[in-house]
């Protein structure tokens, strides 16, 4: 169970990471990365983002360039973030694929029994 202080700061992690993403996928046509779902460990010292890519399959490609940034990224975040939070976490990014087994699902439903 998180406490309404992860959440918040979940919350707000949420919003700064998508603002420098946007800025980012700007530059590169095509491209549309997105954050599903921030998560923040207990002591604050961690925080997963969740990331949805487009087209999904250059996204392996993508989350490891994103993951070798993650250093600059999160100054980037300590810039934006430095009046609200005393320390920044460490951040870690993982594909968030549920739209991708949704659409699964629904194809599965959708055929015709032999």
């Amino acid at each position: 169970m998180e406490s309404t202080r992860q959440n918040k700061i979940a919350r707000l992690i949420q919003k700064d990471l998508s603002n420098i993403f946007q800025a980012q996928t700007r530059q590169t046509r095509g491209i549309l990365v997105s954050v599903s779902v921030v998560r923040v460990s207990p002591d604050l010292s961690v925080a997963k983002a969740y990331l949805s890519i487009f087209p999904s399959a250059k996204a392996e490609e993508i989350i490891t360039n994103i993951n070798a940034q993650a250093a600059q990224i999160r100054f980037e975040l300590g810039n934006l973030e430095r009046h609200q939070l005393r320390i920044i976490p460490e951040l870690k990014f993982f594909i968030d694929d549920s739209l991708d087994y949704i659409e699964n699902i629904d194809n599965l439903l959708k055929k015709k029994p032999e």
